[in-house]
């Protein structure tokens, strides 16, 4: 009898590991380990399997949040450095892929049910267009996915690193603080857990006010309990993403639809409707009628990164 594969979904916070069944795609023995409790990879993975009692898989398939096109991997956001074939040595696997993190929500994408797809705003997909992925989270994570003739294929990016572009006076005031502290200031820079803290204490500096909050859930909850201060930013936070989301679906041509997943955006379903996200998305002047047409949807579905990555493991377009 074939062996369960591995697969991963390794974040700047979590590694999350499963198993899957030869030719299926849904996840089994689903564990999420702390990155910071190991090493590196090879030691998580050990972990895992010891805790679940699994055999020795002979294949597996990872995604990391980070870029992955070299042998040498280094994680962007935690302290994880290895070669990948260094990694398939130690593990004994005959066959190992290594994919971006937003590559892997990209491909797990096609596979979550329609119940757990929450639509902000309207717009209809076209179903043989390219569909986009973007999500906050420790970072901002960014891919879009294709519809070939046999497989999806999926478009890895690096585009949470594109130039933050104020569109107010506000924002520009925004820009000025963040590029005081780092230089260059990267979307990612604000659309991620610790910008939402920054943007908050910008925004209580811009506005002469004291910061009550040192923490980015801390500044969510001040929200859900009716600080009108954290309210601003948080909804401030949420615009934002959708102007960034509205020029990456132009850039790729989602028309197939955008789609939200990472750690933070699930949390603040309730609050996206109002909060100016599907406004900004569309607001892109003469190219406003085209955003419209894209439907953007939140993913609630809580492993589409581990669907990705079995989807990968066979998938002939991912190398």
């Amino acid at each position: 009898m074939a062996r369960h594969a591995l697969i991963g979904d390794v974040g700047g916070t979590n590694a999350r590991f499963a198993l899957v069944a030869p030719g299926a795609v849904q996840p089994e023995a689903i564990r999420a380990l702390p990155c910071a409790d190991f090493a590196g990879i090879t030691d998580a993975v050990h972990a895992y399997l010891g805790d679940v009692d699994a055999d020795q898989p002979h294949e597996a398939c990872l995604a990391f949040a980070c870029p992955v096109h070299d042998d040498a991997i280094r994680m962007t956001n935690n302290h994880w450095r290895f070669s990948r074939r260094a990694v398939q040595a130690e593990l004994g696997l005959q066959r190992f892929k290594v994919i971006n993190d937003f590559t892997a929500q990209a491909l797990g994408v096609p596979h979550v049910a329609a119940d757990q797809l929450v639509p902000i705003g309207g717009g209809e997909a076209d179903p043989a267009s390219a569909r986009l992925v973007i999500g906050p989270g420790t970072g901002l994570g960014m891919a879009g996915v294709v519809p070939g003739r046999r497989n999806w294929i999926p478009l890895t990016t690096e585009g949470g690193h594109v130039a933050f572009a104020p569109t107010d006076a506000y924002e520009t005031e925004v820009l000025r603080a963040f590029r005081s502290r780092y230089g260059r200031v990267s979307v990612e820079r604000i659309l991620c857990g610790q910008g939402l803290l920054e943007l908050y204490r910008t925004h209580t500096q811009i506005n002469g006010l004291t910061p009550d909050y040192t923490a980015p859930a801390e500044v969510t909850a001040g929200a859900d309990a009716g600080d009108p201060v954290a309210s601003a930013v948080v909804d401030r936070f949420l615009k934002i993403l959708g102007d960034v989301c509205g020029d990456a679906a132009l850039a790729l041509g989602a028309r197939g639809g955008v789609y939200l997943g990472g750690g933070i955006v699930p949390r603040l379903l309730d609050r996206l409707p109002g909060s100016g996200f599907r406004a900004a998305f569309t607001d892109k002047g003469r190219m406003s009628d085209y955003t419209a047409g894209i439907p953007t949807l939140v993913v609630t579905a809580e492993w589409t990164g581990l669907l990705g990555a079995a989807e990968a493991l066979h998938n002939e377009e991912v190398a």
